[in-house]
């Protein structure tokens, strides 16, 4: 049977992946989707190696958004999926290829910690979910969570995406990061797909995604 780890991106938190998760579990796929926000890109890998790890058999990675520079430094997947997501060579980093577009940067402002920034819900709604029905936007805004700094500076210690086979998916609706920029990321991996989505299908359209889950997973022999 096979697994899946799920990697959610700045801001976010495992329970935006709760619909694709609980789509993949009904199919009899074993889940993981490990908390982020420990405090850097090394911290943020090392709880997703841990996941990876957990696993008899070499799971399908999937990172979305800075999720991509998580799951780039991870060893032992056996599919890697860039959703919207950061594919990183050495020494790169997510803010080095601009990070955010301007309408995502926007809607950043500063939050209670130090160095702490939360989005704006009235605009991280147009910006992350635009394309999404109105009460699965509203959700999503809801969980929402403060991020701490520096995480979008990190660089990852290896590139995956070098030796392990691997999916990118362009969203073209995407307001939060440029689909030029995520067409050039693509073309590192093996293969492109290309959604007429904006940045978070998971939510909007979570069947695309367990979809293509349960496709990758058959293609590797781990049970579609």
């Amino acid at each position: 049977m096979g697994g899946v780890v799920l990697v959610h991106g700045l801001y976010h938190q495992a329970g935006h992946f709760g619909v694709v998760a609980a789509g993949l579990r009904r199919v009899g796929v074993e889940v993981v989707v490990p908390e982020l926000h420990r405090g850097s890109l090394r911290e943020d890998t090392r709880v997703v190696q841990e996941a990876v790890d957990g696993f008899g058999v070499a799971p399908v990675v999937v990172g979305h958004s800075y999720g991509g520079s998580v799951i780039t430094g991870v060893r032992g997947a056996g599919h890697l999926v860039y959703l919207a997501a950061f594919v990183l060579d050495a020494g790169e980093s997510a803010a080095g290829w601009g990070g955010g577009s301007a309408a995502l940067r926007e809607a950043v402002v500063a939050a209670g910690e130090e160095g702490a920034t939360r989005l704006r819900p009235e605009l991280a709604a147009g910006v992350l979910y635009d394309d999404c029905p109105a009460p699965l936007a509203r959700r999503a805004v809801g969980l929402l969570r403060e991020q701490g700094p520096g995480c979008g500076r990190g660089v990852p210690e290896r590139q995956g995406w070098r030796t392990t086979p691997s999916t990118y998916v362009v969203c073209a609706r995407d307001r939060a990061i440029d689909p030029g920029v995520q067409r050039r990321m693509a073309a590192r991996c093996g293969e492109v797909r290309e959604w007429p989505t904006g940045h978070s299908p998971f939510v909007g359209r979570p069947q695309l995604v367990v979809g293509l889950v349960r496709e990758v997973l058959a293609g590797i022999g781990g049970w579609g």
